[in-house]
């Protein structure tokens, strides 16, 4: 597969998660306060919540409903609830296009 176009950059607010989805796979795109796109998986591993309907807050994107937060480089979970870190996605700008592939994550460590 390769990479689809996901949204716009103008279409992103700065610290505000944005849902998509590519392939049946939701992903929350973030334009970070530094002006970084990130792509990580919209679901929560603690629970089926969107991170999209979370806060942005630094580099972390939290569940609105239990408070765990997300590390929007690696994914993983940076308090409890949550154990489990969400996907990571590789995410290419091409003029005002996000560009994200759906089945090829980050490889963190």
């Amino acid at each position: 597969m390769s990479a689809q176009r996901a949204c716009s950059l103008s279409e992103l607010e700065q610290d505000t998660a944005h849902l998509v989805e590519l392939d049946g796979v939701p992903i929350s795109v973030v334009l970070d306060s530094e002006g970084v796109v990130h792509a990580i998986g919209d679901t929560c591993t603690h629970g089926d919540i969107s991170l999209s309907e979370g806060f942005v807050d630094g580099d972390t994107l939290e569940c609105w409903a239990h408070g765990s937060a997300f590390s929007l480089t690696t994914g993983k979970p940076q308090n409890l609830p949550a154990y489990e870190p969400v996907p990571v996605y590789v995410v290419e700008i091409h003029g005002d296009d996000v560009m994200i592939d759906p089945a090829v994550t980050k490889e963190v460590k």
